[in-house]
C-alpha cells in the first residue's frame, strides 16, 4: 500500500512554517514513493501558486502559500467535522440548507464548475439546479451565483423522514464500503505503535492519512442523527487512537501539525 504523491506533501505542510525537503523525501522513499513522482507533485503544487520552495535538491525546504492554506484549511474542515461527529462534538441542528444555482446559459463553464464544487462539498442535488445538505458550508461556496435557503421541514418526492431523505440523497453502501481500506490500514499500524524506527512509524501514518482521504473523498459527513450505527465513524476513531498511538513515538508532530484536532 504506497500512499500518493500528494498525500505525502501535503501531510507534512503545516499551516505556518516550513518543512525540510530532505524529511519529505526520505519518509516517500521509506513508503515505496521514488524522488521523481514526489518532485513533480511539488512542481504541479508550485505551478498552482499553493507553496513556495526555498533552495535546491534536498536541501531546500517548502512552505504553504496564502492560497495554499487557504485550499488545505478547507480539505481539513472536512477531516475536523469528521472527528467532532465521531466523538460527539458536533451535533446537527436539524435545518436543511438548500443552495440553487443562479448562472445565466451564457456562463456554463462558471455554473458547471459550481454544480462541481458542491457535489465535492457533499451537496446533493434534488433538482435541476438546486442541491440540498444538512451542514451550512458558509464561506466553502461563493454567494455570486448562489441562492440559499434554510428548512427545518423537507420534502423530497413525497418522503420527509429525515433519516430516509439522508438515505435517497447519500446511500450508505458505496460510502461503508470506501472504508475498508482504511480499516486494512488501520490493522497494519497497529503493528508499529509501540515501534522506535521513526521512518516505519512516520510511514505508517502516511498510509493512514492517504486512507482516510480517499475514503473521506466520497464521504457527504451526514450528521450522526441521520445514520444509526454508522460504520465509518467506528472506523475513523480506530484511525484516530491508531494515528494517536503513532504519534508518541515520534519526538514531535511531523505530519498535519496544526490541522488535525
Amino acid at each position: 500500500m504506497t500512499p500518493a504523491p500528494r498525500t505525502v506533501v501535503e501531510a507534512f505542510l503545516p499551516a505556518d512554517g516550513e518543512i525540510p525537503l530532505s524529511l519529505l523525501y526520505d519518509t516517500a522513499n521509506a513508503v515505496g514513493l521514488d524522488d521523481q513522482p514526489v518532485r513533480l507533485a511539488i512542481r504541479r503544487m508550485l505551478a498552482a501558486g499553493e507553496v513556495v520552495q526555498t533552495g535546491r535538491g534536498r536541501r531546500g525546504a517548502l512552505a504553504l502559500t496564502d492560497a495554499g492554506r487557504v485550499r488545505l484549511g478547507r480539505d481539513r474542515l472536512a477531516l475536523r467535522l469528521a472527528l467532532g461527529q465521531d466523538h460527539g462534538r458536533a451535533p446537527w441542528d436539524g435545518r436543511w440548507r438548500l443552495l440553487a444555482v443562479s448562472v445565466p446559459e451564457s456562463d456554463r463553464p462558471v455554473r458547471d464548475a459550481l454544480r462541481r464544487d458542491l457535489t465535492e462539498m457533499g451537496a446533493a442535488a434534488v433538482s435541476t439546479g438546486l442541491y440540498v445538505t444538512p451542514h451550512d458550508l458558509g464561506e466553502l461556496t461563493g454567494a455570486a451565483h448562489l441562492v440559499r435557503a434554510t428548512a427545518t421541514a423537507l420534502d423530497v418526492r413525497g418522503i420527509t423522514d429525515p433519516v430516509t431523505i439522508a438515505e435517497l440523497l447519500w446511500p450508505a453502501a458505496p460510502i461503508i464500503a470506501g472504508y475498508a481500506v482504511v480499516e486494512q490500514a488501520v490493522a497494519r499500524a497497529l503493528a508499529v505503535t509501540d515501534s522506535a524506527d521513526h521512518h516505519a512509524v512516520l510511514a505508517h501514518q502516511l498510509i493512514l492519512a492517504d486512507a482516510l482521504e480517499a475514503a473521506m473523498r466520497h464521504d457527504p459527513l451526514i450528521p450522526a442523527e441521520l445514520r444509526s450505527g454508522w460504520p465509518p465513524s467506528r472506523v475513523r476513531r480506530s484511525w484516530y487512537e491508531v494515528w494517536s498511538a503513532l504519534a508518541t513515538r515520534l519526538p514531535e508532530d511531523l505530519l498535519y501539525r496544526g490541522w488535525l484536532p
